[in-house]
């Protein structure tokens, strides 16, 4: 049994990953902020070998990583629309937060760190699928802090102290701390809501996608692999057969489900993002394949959604939900009196 450290755990991917760790015989220490809520969690609250720590990526000391094994690092302003919503706060978390992690836990002696990255990182492609060797041309903060983190770590790494990174393709799936600003989920909804699939950014932009469950296994995958095989190294997570066109992905969703759905193109500014990648070399290093494709991640959130199991309110649109935070600490902070709000 092995203690992970998991930066992030209350979010989208970190709520996933934490499961199917728990699942797996591991003890989790699941460190975040919290800002969608503590409840969420559900069940795991309660879990013999689940520790919740309240905390911050950019104030944590050393102690926190006494008896880890190993640092799943996801602790992120996610997506670009919420990097670029406060580009310093975005650096200090995204990147110095970050990079904070990996010394802390290299001081400590834990023996692996694995960073979540992401495929936005190649910004502009060039018509060829992006590999780990592609020069990065990150198009927003987001994807800035993502190359800067994954530099600094791997500053750290030696024989002692193992890292790895994962850039992920655009996400999507179920998750119980559930975003409806991912293009699978968000078209879901409005399929479901409104019978019409949205495009935007114009549509003919790429963009690799992977389900949110397989994105928890690479990371159990490279934590359960043997160092010198993961040390040091970049891995795309995602599959070659998942690239799609906006456009394409608008009409795979659209025929999945099991009523009229019209597909619109909604004005927009142009997607300066677009991708296609290649993730040949998780599948021959590690022999990682991902278990479902776009198709599946419609049917569960169409299911989810008409049983009432998920809901779309500002709290699954992440920067709608950042905005929120901000200016409701604006406020407080303009009625307080003396340190205090009604007390």
């Amino acid at each position: 049994m092995s203690t992970i450290l998991i930066t992030g755990a209350g979010g989208y991917i970190g709520t996933t990953l934490t499961d199917l760790l728990l699942e797996n015989g591991h003890k989790v220490i699941g460190l975040d902020r919290y800002f969608f809520g503590q409840a969420l969690l559900g069940e795991t609250l309660d879990h013999p070998n689940f520790t919740l720590v309240k905390g911050d990526v950019r104030s944590c000391e050393k102690e926190l990583f006494k008896g880890v094994d190993a640092v799943c690092d996801l602790a992120a302003l996610s997506n670009d629309p919420s990097g670029d919503l406060d580009g310093q706060l975005t650096t200090s978390i995204n990147f110095e937060g970050r990079s904070r992690i990996a010394q802390k836990a290299k001081e400590a002696g834990v023996r692996r760190y694995v960073l979540a990255s992401s495929c936005s990182v190649y910004g502009a492609g060039t018509g060829i699928a992006s590999t780990e060797e592609t020069s990065p041309k990150p198009l927003t903060t987001y994807a800035e802090c993502n190359i800067k983190a994954e530099n600094a770590a791997f500053a750290l790494s030696d024989d002692d102290f193992c890292v790895s990174a994962l850039r992920l393709a655009t996400v999507y799936g179920l998750s119980k701390r559930m975003r409806f600003d991912l293009a699978v989920n968000i078209m879901t909804y409005h399929a479901f809501a409104n019978n019409e699939v949205q495009i935007t950014g114009g549509g003919e932009q790429w963009r690799p996608f992977v389900h949110v469950r397989d994105v928890a296994r690479a990371f159990m995958t490279v934590l359960e692999t043997d160092t010198g095989t993961v040390n040091g190294e970049i891995f795309n997570v995602g599959g070659n057969e998942h690239n799609y066109q906006i456009s394409t992905l608008a009409y795979i969703i659209r025929e999945v489900l099991p009523f009229p759905v019209a597909v619109n193109h909604v004005l927009s500014d142009p997607d300066r993002r677009d991708y296609n990648v290649q993730f040949s070399k998780i599948n021959k290093v590690l022999g990682f394949e991902p278990q479902y494709a776009p198709v599946d991640g419609a049917q569960e959130i169409y299911e989810a959604l008409k049983m009432n199991k998920v809901r779309f309110d500002d709290k699954s649109v992440t920067v709608k939900w950042y905005k929120y935070l901000i200016e409701a600490d604006r406020v407080i902070s303009e009625v307080k009196l003396d340190g205090r709000l009604l007390k």
